[in-house]
């Protein structure tokens, strides 16, 4: 690991804003980002090991800063959503036994033996995709106000299920570590709560600002850390320490400069590190050699989209399901684990991705159509999103990960807008 391969590392993940910048086309940054990873990884010119351990030591602690902002946006704070949380489970559970069945059926197609993986991959969602698009688009109304509160429940469960799943065999320590991590976060969460009533997390934010001190960024990731040593110590993926640390973080309230402070370190350095070295580690060869992985891929995602759009025999437009199925963090997060504990075959982490992939191209295509449907939109307040901000507000406090963005410091309460996520 040298200077000059983060040089290159910094250059290749460019090509995340350049893709990303036709705001018409929808494309998440990471998409760009990944693929840069694969031009100079294993699969392409080799420029960049996988296997270096500094990049790798880099590259986790990018992997759970990311969850630790997915985990931040998932609007746990929004009472707009509460009404509708039990439709939601619902739907949730209904999205499960489907995946369940269509991830059985694909085990058995393609004889891989891991149905309870593929049936969590289907059944997820992804919030820091789907906010994004919802804020930018205007959409409103109850239909996705439930189908928001589906995804940040889809998402939340299938971040737990990830490590349980994609290991078997070692699922009851998997368990035990998760139930710790859990404790972790929930005991972060009370003092954090604790501290916000008594308004010492106030004062604290107004010296940390007047002062220069950056002590929030600094005791959130002492936190962050704390949480991952407690994760690699149990055999944890450290995307279950960030996802849980960023949830208690949302209950509590994120500050906004807290969040401007994430989006820089996060989505300026250390995300887009991880997210070139898992292109980097990926190997496509095995997808050329045995065209069934790629098959296995399209039918992930297929599969996926399938699972949420049979709610439309519960009233659920085919648009929104679409929108709901759409995928990149349980994906990333079962390539990345399964790479690191050798439990998927070679070439199956790049079918996941894959799979999220035509998710993707699913949410693109069900936004436009949901966008032109006038009955998505809330009549009374045209242009309106679900957080109760205008369409051009939304898109300026929202970017393509889902991060706050052009937000002021003075207001009030300095808590980040909880719909806004």
């Amino acid at each position: 690991m040298s200077f000059s391969v983060l040089v290159l590392v910094g250059i290749v993940a460019l090509l995340g804003p350049l893709l990303a910048w036709p705001t018409r086309w929808r494309i998440p940054i990471v998409l760009g980002e990944l693929v840069g990873g694969i031009l100079v990884g294993q699969s392409g010119l080799g420029l960049v090991h996988s296997s270096d351990q500094t990049l790798t030591f880099l590259a986790q602690l990018g992997f759970g800063l990311t969850m630790f902002v997915a985990g931040s946006k998932v609007p746990v704070r929004d009472a707009r959503l509460r009404p509708v949380l039990l439709v939601a489970l619902l739907r949730v559970v209904g999205v499960g036994v489907a995946a369940a069945i269509l991830g059985v059926l694909l085990a058995n197609i393609f004889h891989t033996g891991h149905a309870a993986l593929y049936a969590v991959l289907m059944a997820s969602s992804s919030a820091a995709l789907v906010l994004p698009v919802v804020n930018e688009l205007g959409l409103g109304g109850p239909r996705v106000l439930a189908m928001l509160a589906q995804v940040a429940i889809a998402d939340t469960a299938c971040i737990v299920a990830v490590p349980l799943v994609i290991d078997p065999a070692n699922a009851p320590e998997a368990a035990i570590g998760a139930l710790l991590i859990a404790v972790g976060a929930v005991l972060v969460y009370l003092v954090l709560r604790f501290l916000d009533r008594r308004g010492l997390l106030r004062r604290f934010h107004k010296v940390s600002e007047k002062r220069h001190f950056a002590l929030e960024l600094r005791v959130s990731l002492i936190v962050l850390f704390s949480l991952g040593a407690l994760a690699v110590t149990t055999h944890v993926s450290i995307m279950l320490a960030g996802f849980a640390l960023g949830l208690a973080f949302s209950a509590v309230g994120e500050p906004h400069r807290l969040a401007r402070q994430l989006f820089a370190i996060n989505d300026g350095f250390l995300g887009p590190v991880f997210y070139v070295w898992l292109g980097a580690s990926l190997s496509l060869r095995p997808l050329i050699t045995d065209p069934g992985l790629i098959v296995l891929g399209l039918a992930l995602g297929v599969g996926a989209l399938i699972a949420h759009m049979v709610l439309r025999f519960f009233r659920q437009p085919l648009s929104l399901g679409a929108i709901a199925a759409a995928q990149l963090g349980v994906p990333v997060a079962a390539a990345t684990v399964g790479q690191q504990t050798h439990v998927l075959a070679a070439g199956e982490p790049s079918a996941l991705i894959l799979g999220a992939l035509v998710t993707i191209g699913g949410l693109a295509a069900a936004s436009g159509i949901a966008a032109r449907r006038a009955r998505l939109v809330d009549p009374a307040r045209p242009g309106a999103s679900p957080s109760g901000q205008p369409a051009h507000d939304a898109r300026k406090a929202m970017d393509a990960r889902g991060n706050v963005l052009g937000v002021d410091d003075a207001e009030p309460e300095d808590k980040a807008d909880p719909g806004s996520r």
